[in-house]
């Protein structure tokens, strides 16, 4: 067995609570586990039809329609999602850093967890893992690569977090483009410094004629904004990232609108971003690039499976 971090020796070293063998590298002192032997952890359920179970949920389909179609039962549904986006969460971490990109769009995308923050605020005095979601996104306009994502509130402090997660997987030298959200300059400025050539994209709305109207007004006109260096004004573009939210809302059943599908838990909602992000680097292919972002990046040679997706470290 091999150390994932210095790719050295390493000998066994007890087992977890739950019986699996644990590993401790001598030169660096790293203890882990080798997830290869049961990529599940102590979950039961086959793994073919665990990867099925996950091939439905990254395609749309939600908790309770997966388990009529599959014949596993809702708990162990929410489980397994929880064991796949904690290993999406790893691969994305270790795989996903000081990448070479070109053009960075950023942008946030609402949903909510258990009930709207207008419900939350007014009738309940509970924790923030409840009400609004909005999740950051930092988007290869190019390769079309998730580089980075954040779960939080639409807050300063959620913004700089995210900032910081997207700084450990990019390289220098590239030009971002956000929304007019306005602790965005601040947060760049903060966690970048004058590494990067940075603007906003800042559209205007006119005046919607029916209240009941879902979709948003037409574009009365679209400003930019430089911030940092100096961005080619022709490469300051937010539509890419804002396509993939589409995405989002298509493939997560969670994320879609007007539905009884959404995240009763914090803890799902994020799993089921994590998943999706890795599912969609991976093992997607996109329309445009006709190979998935994984490939277009240079990150691997080839369009991997659900079954690698859960067994590569």
């Amino acid at each position: 067995m091999l150390c994932h971090k210095c790719r050295q020796p390493a000998s066994k070293f007890g087992k977890t609570a739950a019986g699996q063998q644990r590993f401790r590298c001598k030169p660096c002192k790293t203890t882990f586990i080798d997830h290869d032997a049961k990529p599940l952890g102590s979950m039961r359920i086959p793994f073919e039809k665990a990867c099925m179970v996950l091939r439905m949920l990254m395609e749309g389909c939600s908790i309770r329609s997966t388990q009529r179609l599959s014949g596993v039962d809702k708990s162990t549904i929410i489980d397994l999602l929880l064991v796949a986006g904690e290993r999406a969460k790893n691969l994305m971490e270790s795989r996903i850093v000081d990448v070479k990109v070109n053009d960075v769009e950023v942008d946030e995308i609402w949903g909510f967890v258990g009930m709207k923050e207008k419900t939350r605020a007014n009738f309940y005095s509970l924790s923030d893992n409840v009400g609004d979601a909005w999740c950051y996104i930092g988007f290869e306009a190019n390769t079309k690569l998730v580089l980075s994502w954040h779960l939080g509130k639409r807050t300063p402090e959620d913004t700089y977090c995210f900032m910081e997660k997207l700084r450990e997987t990019v390289a220098d030298d590239f030009q971002m483009t956000t929304d007019g959200f306005k602790p965005y300059p601040n947060a760049i400025r903060s966690v970048f410094g004058r590494t990067t050539n940075y603007a906003q994209l800042v559209k205007t709305y006119g005046l919607s004629d029916d209240d009941r109207r879902y979709s948003p007004p037409a574009i009365v006109s679209i400003d930019k904004h430089v911030v940092i260096g100096e961005p080619n004004e022709d490469r300051i573009c937010t539509s890419y990232v804002e396509r993939n939210n589409l995405n989002v809302r298509m493939f997560v059943r969670r994320m879609t609108r007007l539905t009884n599908g959404f995240s009763k838990r914090w803890e799902n909602h994020e799993a089921a971003l994590t998943l999706f992000f890795a599912y969609n680097n991976f093992c997607r292919k996109h329309g445009t690039l006709k190979t998935t972002p994984a490939v277009a990046a240079g990150l691997t040679d080839h369009q991997w499976t659900v079954e690698e997706l859960m067994t590569t470290v």
